[in-house]
């Protein structure tokens, strides 16, 4: 029988992963409830725009800002169940039993999320560039201080790596796990 595990790492990695899952839940309970009040309140944000800039002449793209909260929403719903995975896994190496079919199942799931996300962001960069156009208009209208940066759109080739790590460890706590059970089975 496996001994449990008393080591301050994985009380930090556990009590990181639990933060980072209610920082998502937060994030997920704010856009919740932002997507349908900016499409709610679009008359009134365009009525507030006219006022303050009488010379834009573009419609607020409340559907854009929407759509990309949407997606927004969605990474943050994969985040959370990607920590809520790693959480269980630390609870397994704690428990001094790391080795189990679940925790090869948790990783590639794991890998799955985080392509996921990668796959999400592509969408959201279109949607950004529409509203950069939204923002060159302001811009035209002369307001000062005003900046509209959508990143550098570089490729994350990190993430991307981060995605092969978890499918290659999946194998390895697989081949961990079947080798265990052919240990335990000849003993």
């Amino acid at each position: 029988m496996p001994k449990a595990i008393n080591d301050p790492l994985l009380l930090i990695g556990k009590i990181f992963c639990i933060f980072i899952q209610g920082a998502m839940a937060l994030g997920a309970v704010a856009l919740v409830i932002a997507i349908p009040a900016i499409l709610l309140a679009q008359g009134a944000i365009e009525a507030e725009i006219a006022k303050e800039l009488p010379t834009l002449d573009m419609e607020f793209p409340a559907w854009l800002i929407a759509g990309i909260m949407a997606i927004g929403l969605a990474i943050v719903a994969m985040l959370f169940v990607f920590f809520g995975k790693l959480r269980r896994i630390i609870g397994t190496v704690g428990e001094g039993d790391p080795f189990q079919p679940e925790n090869a199942t948790r990783l590639s799931q794991m890998g799955w999320l985080m392509l996921g996300t990668q796959l999400a962001i592509i969408p959201a960069g279109f949607i950004a560039l529409q509203l950069t156009r939204y923002a060159d208009a302001i811009e035209k209208t002369g307001v000062e201080n005003f900046h509209f940066s959508m990143g550098n759109g570089d490729f994350d080739m990190t993430a991307l790596l981060l995605v092969v790590i978890l499918f290659i460890l999946a194998r390895v706590f697989r081949h961990g796990a079947a080798m265990r059970e052919d240990l335990e089975g000849t003993v």
